[in-house]
């Protein structure tokens, strides 16, 4: 089949058959949150919306701890009122002596002051455990939240998108006691605000007019510190993506892989540059804001004292005009010195729940985002494969500004057939890939699986069909043995299996010579999970770890065959697998490949042609459209694109010609 189409499709037709209409999000996500989608800017929090990201993280430590936070909850709301009862009880005292009180009532009000100072020396420690333990519980929790929703993007277009990859890391940053401190800057308030109440009607009972200025002199550093509050979460979110940069140049300074090009060619101080100046950067944006607090802050300081010393001047003078007793005294400087206190924590607190919420409003956006891919209500069971897959008139580019990566491709791969992919760099070999593996969605035009729709089945149970070898395999930093059971977890404790498919992959004799065999693992930059009884060798800097071997690239390439091998797959997708393997590996390689496709619906991408030619069918891909069909044999006496790509290629081993090219059958291919 060749491309049907002449030109990109028009805008009203990118999604056909009311698609958009099915990319819903979840259940649980609040339509009426600002930017659900997880990548809208939502650094402005209201008041409506701070008492529900206040309610969530309440919410979020609840599950997480629930008697932790009901006792700490208690403890917090408690703790504020214990001064106001101390300022009462020393007054009860200093009247009481002035007064000469029998001296059993003077008994009880020091042994209750001597109690409340008690509980007051030892409720500070209490709420710290209990802050400890709560941060600890709600940490695993929120960790666990974080990744499922994570995990719940089963595309990949959100993690391609640089403002996402800012919100997750604020996400993540947010997981580690972000949720425990909302809890504490909220009932750090309540406690406030019940302090200031308890504090101030003392105060109110003395003076009224001195309360109210008190009052009234707190108004001011309010408004500065919610101002100030909005600046600093403003410039944590604008400062994110210099962040992001000094840590992936950072990455590269201490990546081992990365050490190599870095020491050679020298450009380590290049990228040491780079990362000084995002901190440099970083550095002046939160100078600007600490400037600012500092020039506001120390008139609003005066103010304070200055309401605080007249109050003082006139309890001394009332005092000594005989209107106010010791007592009365003693209450009203504890009274002004405990409001202005109050006030100053909860504004404080307030400045802190503001950023506080700011940064968990980037954990729940994330935790709350929709799929990234539409799933529907009662998806089609997904069968084992059995008729083919149609690729029908297929439009694709990653971002609406960009070029068209596919442009109206069609093609038919019948059940239990192979078909070789063939294409320049840029050709959209891989990108079809990720649209049969459905990574992303075709704009315009539909893959059937069956007959059915992709986007009709659920992304999960299509995968669960498929097996592939991605051109950027990953080598996991765990053991050999781990990193070939991915390809079906429930095989990590069936070594049986594990050793099978290493073996079909040719890395079976490399695994067992490694130092623990499968249970090595693959990397220097960790240690085993079993911590080392006598502890480290203080004396070795050698920087080597005994039980850490990272494979070369060959023999990671082959450990990715083996954890493709290991699931029984309806289509095997195979893109370059034999890149990183010199010639015996690769014509090893092909032999297997061949045995394991027996029955097997294959797609094969390789830029080495020759690894193709038994494939069934061979398509040609050229600037995003199916351009040569046919077999191996078809295609070189065609004379075109795909002929003049296997001649230059059989030239670089001077044992073929064009003309011997054009006349050898498909089947004579060593593979």
């Amino acid at each position: 089949m060749t491309s049907g189409a002449a030109g990109p499709p028009r805008p009203d037709e990118l999604l056909p058959d009311d698609r958009a209409s099915d990319d819903r999000a979840p259940d649980d996500v609040d339509p009426d949150s600002p930017h659900a989608d997880g990548e809208g800017p939502d650094e402005q929090v209201s008041a409506t919306s701070s008492v529900r990201l206040a309610g969530r993280a309440l919410r979020l430590a609840w599950d997480a701890a629930p008697r932790v936070t009901a006792t700490y909850v208690v403890v917090a709301l408690g703790t504020p009122l214990l001064p106001v009862l101390v300022a009462w009880a020393t007054k009860a005292v200093l009247d009481g002596l002035q007064a000469g009180a029998p001296t059993g009532d003077l008994l009880v009000w020091t042994l209750t002051l001597a109690g409340i100072g008690l509980v007051a020396g030892w409720a500070p420690q209490v709420q710290q455990y209990l802050r400890a333990e709560l941060n600890r519980a709600a940490g695993v929790r929120t960790l666990e939240l974080l990744y499922r929703a994570v995990g719940r993007l089963q595309g990949l277009v959100r993690f391609e998108t640089p403002r996402f990859l800012d919100r997750l890391r604020l996400a993540q940053q947010s997981s580690h006691g972000v949720p425990t401190m909302v809890v504490q800057t909220v009932f750090g308030l309540l406690g406030g605000a019940l302090t200031i109440v308890g504090f101030l009607a003392s105060l109110l009972a003395i003076n009224r007019v001195m309360g109210a200025a008190v009052v009234l002199a707190a108004v001011p550093v309010l408004v500065v510190e919610m101002v100030l509050a909005r600046r600093r979460a403003d410039v944590m979110w604008r400062t994110t993506p210099a962040q992001r940069r000094e840590f992936v140049y950072g990455t590269y300074l201490t990546d081992p892989q990365a050490a190599q090009e870095i020491r050679l060619f020298g450009f380590g101080p290049f990228l040491l540059g780079r990362i000084l100046a995002d901190r440099r950067a970083v550095n002046a944006a939160d100078r600007l804001v600490d400037r600012q607090d500092l020039r506001l802050q120390v008139p609003l300081g005066l103010c304070s004292a200055v309401v605080s010393g007249a109050g003082l001047v006139w309890a001394v003078l009332a005092a000594r005009a005989g209107r106010l007793t010791v007592g009365d005294v003693t209450l009203f400087v504890a009274a002004v010195a405990g409001v202005q206190a109050a006030l100053s924590a909860v504004i404080q607190s307030l400045a802190q729940a503001h950023e506080s919420l700011l940064l968990f409003g980037h954990l729940d956006v994330v935790l709350r985002a929709p799929r990234d891919l539409p799933v529907p209500a009662a998806p089609t069971p997904v069968p084992p494969l059995r008729d083919g897959i149609l690729v029908e008139d297929v439009w694709f580019r990653y971002a609406p500004d960009l070029h068209w990566v596919l442009r109206g491709v069609d093609l038919w791969l019948p059940a239990g057939t192979s078909l070789g992919l063939v294409g320049v760099n840029g050709a959209g070999k891989s990108t079809l890939v990720k649209l049969l593996c459905r990574f992303y969605d075709p704009e315009r035009g539909r893959i059937l699986w069956d007959g059915v729709d992709l986007r009709d089945l659920d992304p999960e149970q299509l995968r669960s069909r498929l097996g592939a070898v991605f051109q950027n395999f990953v080598t996991y930093d765990l053991t050999a043995a781990e990193n070939i059971a991915l390809g079906r977890v429930d095989a990590v404790r069936d070594r049986a299996q594990v050793v099978e498919a290493a073996r079909l992959a040719g890395i079976d004799p490399a695994v067992r010579d490694l130092p623990r065999g499968y249970d090595t693992l693959l990397t220097r930059q960790m240690t085993g999970f079993e911590p080392d009884p006598e502890g480290p060798d203080p004396s070795d800097d050698s920087g080597h770890d005994a039980t850490g071997v990272p494979l070369s690239g060959g023999q990671s390439q082959r450990l990715a065959l083996a954890r493709a091998y290991l699931g029984s797959s309806d289509l095997l997708v195979l893109d370059e697998p034999s890149s990183g393997l010199d010639a015996a590996a690769e014509h090893e390689i092909h032999r297997s490949l061949q045995h394991l496709r027996a029955g097997t619906t294959a797609l094969l991408i390789s830029h080495r042609l020759g690894a193709l030619r038994s494939a069934d069918r061979i398509v040609v891909l050229d600037a995003g459209e199916v351009r040569e069909e046919g077999d191996h044999a078809t295609l070189v006496a065609a004379d075109g694109v795909y002929a003049r790509l296997f001649a230059l290629q059989a030239q670089g081993y001077g044992d073929l010609t064009t003309t011997s090219v054009a006349v050898e059958p498909a089947g004579t291919a060593a593979l």
